[in-house]
């Protein structure tokens, strides 16, 4: 009987191996070993490419010895021996040995491959120490070359750590290849799914992958390891669903006669046709004895809100109550504005914030109209409003209530919640929706709304976890946006025209944004931007990003002296932010200087411009959002993206692709390639802790599609997956404790 896949490497390959690849690579089983897949191969002869060396990281390359020399250390006795190696492009790197007659072996001319760690010398890249192996012809078969024993023309090169080099793992999966059986008793794939889909048998995937004859059969081979990774998540999130059907609901069924069809009469534009569709598939949702769990995907500007609002009015009119979480204050204060502004007289709010904040085409004020109490609630506020928002919540008084992470405190009750609507809901980790959805005795609807998809939501929503609806269109009287990179350092003349076009704008009565990655000093060491989350630093920067509170103060002393600058942020009182945008939205500032705390949920249509500075700072995601802030009335809107990145450096073709396209679904598309997938099971918002070795959310999903077909059937016959053991068990360690806990909040 051969080895199992969950069997301790210990077994296979020896204590002090195994304690190797525990420590260097968190590799614990033969599964484990046999899916450290190869990064790349190469060809008997072949050169890798050098150029592809960063400093810190493992490496192992295949290149041939130019120059070899020997000189005295001078800081101790004894010689060091210098070795310069060269790939095809004619790319050198030098090796240094402060033990030379461990290189004696090494001659000008000899093909080499070597491992170890990469370094930068007086700016140059080098390797000190490598482990190394001859690659000459004379050698391969002499039983201790890296390619011992290789049948075909392909080595694997494998991510590697020290002490451990590829041709060292490469061995020790050659160990484990020869004790697997031709057919695993352990393959999680059912052989129903395997004969339907054209896969090969594990082990042959395996033999394949690592061993492989010819690049046909690596292709082959990965077709059914993605096929491992896609089906089990299928599976899973197969289960999800079943599991949430299975859930009760209170039925929430629109009634006639009620507030949402006194709103739709009163609103003096029609609802475009993706809004109307959107609504229906909501209305349907929340009709049902089950929980509506429900992705709403819409550009920036797309009338998302508006969406929001009729469900939540919907719910209202069926008896319950609606929250709204916004990830900031501001957009908390802007959404509880706006909802004000649309409901007109519908809305029950004090009299003087009425009249204050009514829109022009409300409908007029009639005291026996049926209205909806709209609360506030936030961190921040005084002990007095905070008070009865509370008790208007728990009591049902208020129906619709929008708030920050206030909402979530054990303290904040209500009545019977019906709807929990999270605006923006990559800025809120899972436990804190998880929080928000328990505060119903029944489990309520949730609709969670994004405008640019992160990486993460487009993995889950391409995995077929949420329902999805889609705005595509954009509502009737938005203006184009024109978007323009430019470089400060390359072009000075540009980056005075900035300020200059600011100034043309604002002497045509309009307003600018300009948006700058940081506070100040006094934020600690810059590279955090205002809402928390870690900012872009690309290799070579130097200075720290820029910060508001000296930007705002140079502008106002320098190339827009004499306009009215506004200065918003993060650390602001509560009450000054406030004021601020109010005022700006009033138009008493020409110019707003600020961080990301306007990227989502700022209206005001009279702003036409926006500069970011330090763009090159920003992802994709954050770019587009802050564009979205301009256009927004019956002006053209025109953003600038400002940077000192150089042409050709990663930053400015990122910056080039938001600069190319409108098209915020594009755009994500761009930043899910930049970021990668994240952990689809696990907390990880996206970044390279993936648990997705082979499988693409981009490259792939027609596999990831096939594999949802094939696993809503086999759950719903079956599950608990009783026939087929060995996927269960696949699944069971996929989801540890703390995956489990985390998809279950998801």
């Amino acid at each position: 009987m051969g080895i199992r896949l969950d069997e301790p490497l210990r077994k296979a390959v020896g204590d002090r191996t195994a304690k190797v690849l525990h420590t260097g690579l968190g590799l614990d089983t033969v599964g484990d070993l046999l899916r450290h897949y190869p990064r790349k191969y190469v060809k008997r002869g072949e050169l890798t490419e050098l150029s592809e060396l960063e400093p810190g990281t493992e490496a192992t390359i295949v290149a041939q010895v130019t120059k070899v020399s020997r000189r005295s250390m001078a800081a101790r006795r004894g010689q060091m021996m210098t070795v310069e190696v060269r790939d095809a492009a004619d790319t050198a790197v030098e090796i240094t040995f402060f033990n030379p007659r461990a290189a004696n072996a090494l001659k000008p001319g000899m093909l080499g491959m070597f491992a170890g760690k990469v370094g930068e010398y007086h700016g140059k890249i080098q390797l000190t120490n490598p482990e190394f192996a001859k690659l000459d012809a004379d050698t391969e078969d002499a039983g201790d070359s890296p390619i011992d024993n290789w049948a075909g023309e392909l080595m694997p090169l494998y991510p590697s750590t020290g002490g451990l080099p590829s041709w060292k793992i490469a061995r020790c999966v050659r160990m484990v290849i020869d004790q697997l059986d031709a057919d695993i008793e352990d393959d999680p794939m059912p052989r129903p799914v395997r004969a339907r889909q054209g896969l090969l048998t594990l082990t042959e995937a395996f033999r394949r992958i690592h061993r492989p004859d010819d690049w046909p059969e690596i292709a082959v081979a990965r077709k059914r390891l993605k096929w491992d990774e896609a089906l089990p998540m299928q599976v899973v999130l197969a289960q999800r669903r079943e599991a949430l059907k299975a859930l009760p609901a209170v039925p929430r069924r629109r009634v006639p006669g009620g507030l949402l069809d006194a709103f739709d009469a009163a609103l003096p534009f029609t609802l475009t046709a993706g809004q109307r569709q959107v609504g229906e598939e909501i209305e349907a949702d929340l009709a049902s004895e089950h929980p509506m769990h429900r992705l709403l995907q819409g550009d920036v500007g797309s009338g998302k809100t508006m969406v929001a609002l009729r469900a939540m009015l919907a719910v209202v009119d069926a008896g319950g109550q609606a929250v709204m979480l916004a990830p900031t204050e501001v957009l908390a204060q802007q959404h509880h504005r706006s909802i004000v502004q649309m409901l007109g007289a519908g809305a029950d709010v004090p009299m003087d914030l009425f009249s204050e904040t009514a829109a022009p085409d409300a409908a007029p004020f009639d005291p026996n109209r049926k209205r909806v109490r709209v609360a506030l609630l936030t961190g921040s506020q005084n002990a007095k409003d905070r008070r009865t928002n509370l008790l208007d919540a728990a009591s049902g008084t208020a129906g619709i209530v929008i708030g920050t992470h206030a909402v979530i405190q054990d303290h904040v009750q209500f009545a019977d919640l019906g709807l929990v609507v999270v605006d923006e809901q990559h800025r809120f980790g899972v436990e804190q929706r998880d929080a928000l959805r328990a505060k119903g005795e029944d489990p309520p609807h949730v609709l969670v709304m994004t405008a640019t998809p992160i990486p993460r939501t487009v993995a889950m929503t391409v995995f077929g976890d949420l329902e999805t609806s889609v705005l595509s269109e954009l509502p009737a009287g938005r203006s184009p946006i024109a978007t323009h990179v430019v470089a400060a350092h390359e072009h000075p003349s540009h980056f005075t025209r900035v300020w200059e076009r600011i100034r043309e704008e604002v002497g045509a009565g309009r307003q600018a944004y300009v948006v700058c990655p940081r506070i100040g000093e006094e934020s600690g060491s810059g590279e955090v931007s205002d809402d928390g989350s870690e900012l872009v630093s690309e290799p070579g920067q130097q200075r720290p990003p820029l910060a508001v509170v000296d930007v705002a103060a140079k502008l106002a002393e320098g190339p827009l002296k004499g306009l009215r600058v506004g200065m918003l942020h993060g650390r602001m009182a509560p009450d000054d932010k406030d004021a601020v945008m109010r005022a700006y939205a009033g138009h008493e500032l020409d110019v707003l200087v600020a961080t990301t705390v306007i990227e989502v949920g700022v209206n005001v249509p009279n702003s036409t411009v926006i500069v970011v500075m330090d763009a090159d700072r920003f992802g994709v995601s954050q770019l587009h959002q802050l564009r979205g802030r301009v256009g927004r009335g019956k002006w053209p809107g025109l953003c600038l993206l400002v940077t000192e990145s150089p042409d050709g450096a990663p930053a400015r073709e990122r910056l080039a692709a938001v600069a190319s396209t409108l098209d915020g679904f594009e755009l994500s598309k761009i930043d899910l390639a930049i970021r990668k997938e994240g952990d689809v099971l696990g907390a990880t918002q996206s970044g390279y802790r993936s648990s997705l070795r082979m499988l693409s959310v981009i490259d792939d999903e027609d596999i990831i599609r096939a594999a949802r077909d094939e696993a809503t059937p086999l759950v719903e016959a079956d599950p608990a997956l009783n026939a087929y053991p060995a996927l269960a068990r696949t699944i069971a360690v996929l989801l540890d404790p703390e995956r489990a806990e985390y998809l279950g909040k998801t």
